[in-house]
């Protein structure tokens, strides 16, 4: 919603809503809990295919709910993680996936997804920004703990929650808000693919 600042937060999804339980510090050398298993999509990407959340696995892939023709929030968030893209170099396509859901999916058509990306400087080698049925984006949105309505004059009023999944498909972390430190994010998502090279 909108005003929320940006936290990290260790998280249970249970029955579609969000039930918050630890707050996680940061640091260095912190291992992500694991939350559970990464509830499970299949939508349509900007470019008309069908894609799921298992079409990532052996990726670090974070999520987020945005809307094509939103004026303030959404630009923000995609900002911050089009910053990320670039910082992450070489792993990003490869290693790391970011996954940006529409909560608008009556005017969210691949083609709306593309112009947003293409208007943000996505890099779609690594971004796929996913539409789908009301109803399928209303059970997405459900299962992430994500609420959203649309209001009188067109906007839609949702949560930013942004999910870390891991290379298995499992949620390790979320954040809550749009003013999370973005340096804090690029070290979540180092530190998973730390684990890989480790095990």
């Amino acid at each position: 919603m909108r005003g929320i600042c940006g936290i990290r937060i260790v998280a249970l999804l249970a029955v579609g809503w969000l039930a918050p339980t630890v707050s996680h510090s940061a640091g260095r050398d912190d291992v992500l809990p694991r939350i559970g298993p990464a509830p499970e999509f299949t939508l349509t990407s900007q470019e008309g295919k069908r894609l799921s959340l298992s079409d990532f696995r052996g990726k670090v892939v974070a999520v987020t709910f945005i809307y094509a023709s939103c004026a303030d929030t959404c630009p923000i968030l995609t900002a911050k993680m089009a910053g990320l893209q670039a910082r992450l170099g070489p792993d990003f396509g490869a290693r790391v996936a970011f996954v940006s859901i529409s909560v608008d999916p009556e005017r969210d058509t691949p083609e709306a997804l593309t112009r947003y990306a293409q208007g943000h400087g996505a890099n779609l080698s690594g971004w796929a920004f996913l539409t789908g049925t009301s109803a399928e984006i209303r059970e997405v949105a459900r299962r992430y703990g994500i609420y959203y309505k649309k209001m009188p004059r067109g906007d839609v009023d949702h949560t930013f929650l942004t999910s870390v999944i891991d290379q298995r498909g499992t949620l390790r972390v979320q954040y809550l808000g749009v003013r999370f430190d973005p340096d804090e994010l690029l070290r979540d998502l180092r530190s998973l693919l730390r684990e890989t090279t480790h095990r």
